[in-house]
């Protein structure tokens, strides 16, 4: 009788061998990719003009909204090329993980659905290992296993769904005494946001007391690149796991993420997603074109450096404000955040009783003009996000995201609503 394989065989075969050999296995050499010489060269269709989308100029920064950022020409052209073969995913994700971690200097790492993705990921793992349970049983089983997570107070924001996701209760605490007496046999993880603006625990003393106790530390640094050392800091630093963004300064595909980490963690993680067809991950896949351009990424970035990136920051900035000089009462400032999206911003300030127009309307007048143009969203806002302390007389141009040549167009048409806002 012929021997028949069902899927649900190899993927019960598959999820051994991870658990076994966290995500070890032999590399085969890769093979060349071969195309054929009748393949002729194909100039793809604007679809952003057949379908009638509005393109932008992004001033704004790596929103998710805004489709964060754009790939430089050699990640794109690694994310085309992926494109034209089809390949095993286990090995893709598996050999793309190695390599990772590698360039990354961690145990282990794969490619995830974005830095969300990776927080659900992770947080599953962390409920597997603590509890020494299939992974099947996240989140349908939860009322029998452990499933409480510590975080800050004020490290609650509105990305911890991701976490809730898997059925987490958490325990919020404020003082380095409140989260030692936190501890309990329920505890799965520690949770620490990396960007948050308050708490009274540190990385460091949040890392030693989660360790004291014997339970994993995530940090979640989604949008925390630059400076490039981040990718290495943390992990290094002794989190057990690490989540960050593709689509931010990493400058990968925005559906593609990274979570870094301990390598039990990580395996943990991997037998969870897609595309097993049990766990909580299933839903997040992540396309081989994806998973290849998040490599090309991290290749383009490690190729960069920080005091070149931030100087060409900081002259794009400064021609913004030179085209701007003889507005009257405007003050230019160059902001960097602290953490988040930590790169040179422009702050512009004026007298409204010069300048009759509110920040928040140039905003609309940029937008509605062509080219269309986006200004970062704290503009004219008294509650900003990322370190971006603006106000309701505050323009705030995120310079990072602009391409050859468009801090000229956003100055000139910056120069032209302002000018014709001047009060006599």
């Amino acid at each position: 009788m012929e021997n028949v394989t069902t899927r649900r065989e190899v993927f019960g075969r598959a999820k051994k061998a991870l658990a076994a050999a966290g995500i070890a296995s032999q590399i085969r050499p890769a093979m060349a990719a071969t195309q054929s010489h009748g393949n002729k060269h194909v100039e793809g269709e604007d679809y952003y003009d057949k379908l009638g989308v509005t393109k932008i100029i992004n001033a704004a920064g790596t929103y998710t909204i805004l489709t964060a950022s754009t790939m430089p020409p050699s990640v794109q052209a690694a994310v085309a090329l992926a494109a034209k073969h089809p390949v095993r995913l286990l090995d893709l994700q598996r050999l793309a993980g190695e390599y990772l971690a590698k360039r990354l200097r961690c145990e282990s790492a794969i490619v995830t659905a974005g830095a969300s993705s990776g927080l659900t990921l992770g947080t599953a793992a962390c409920i597997g290992v603590m509890n020494h349970s299939p992974i099947q049983a996240v989140p349908m089983q939860l009322p029998n296993l452990k499933n409480e997570a510590i975080i800050q107070k004020a490290h609650r924001y509105s990305y911890d769904h991701a976490l809730e996701n898997c059925g987490v209760r958490f325990v919020e605490v404020d003082t380095l005494d409140d989260y030692r007496k936190a501890f309990n046999e329920r505890t799965v993880m520690a949770h620490f946001f990396n960007a948050a603006e308050g708490g009274q625990i540190g990385r460091e003393d949040w890392i030693r007391v989660a360790h004291q106790h014997g339970v994993p530390c995530f940090n979640d640094a989604a949008a925390d690149v630059p400076p490039i050392s981040n990718l290495w800091n943390y992990t290094q630093m002794g989190f057990d796991l690490v989540t960050f963004s593709g689509g931010k300064g990493i400058r990968g595909p925005q559906n593609a993420g990274l979570l870094l980490g301990r390598k039990d963690l990580i395996a943990t993680a991997s037998a969870t997603n897609n595309p097993f067809d049990e766990g909580i991950g299933r839903g997040m896949k992540v396309a081989k074109e994806q998973i290849v351009g998040m490599v090309a990424a991290i290749d383009w970035l490690l190729s960069q450096s920080d005091d070149q990136m931030e100087t060409e920051f900081r002259r794009r900035a400064d021609r913004i404000s030179a085209e701007l000089k003889d507005i009257p009462t405007i003050k230019p400032e160059i902001v960097v955040p602290a953490v988040a999206n930590h790169v040179p911003h422009l702050l512009l300030r004026y007298d409204q009783q010069r300048v009759k127009i509110a920040p928040i309307d140039v905003a609309e007048e940029l937008r509605k003009g062509t080219p269309s143009i986006e200004l970062n969203p704290a503009t004219g806002k008294t509650h900003a996000s990322s370190g971006l302390h603006s106000d309701a007389n505050t323009i705030v141009v995120g310079v990072w995201m602009l391409e050859p040549g468009e801090d000229v167009i956003v100055a000139r048409r910056l120069h032209e609503v302002l000018s014709r806002n001047v009060k006599a």
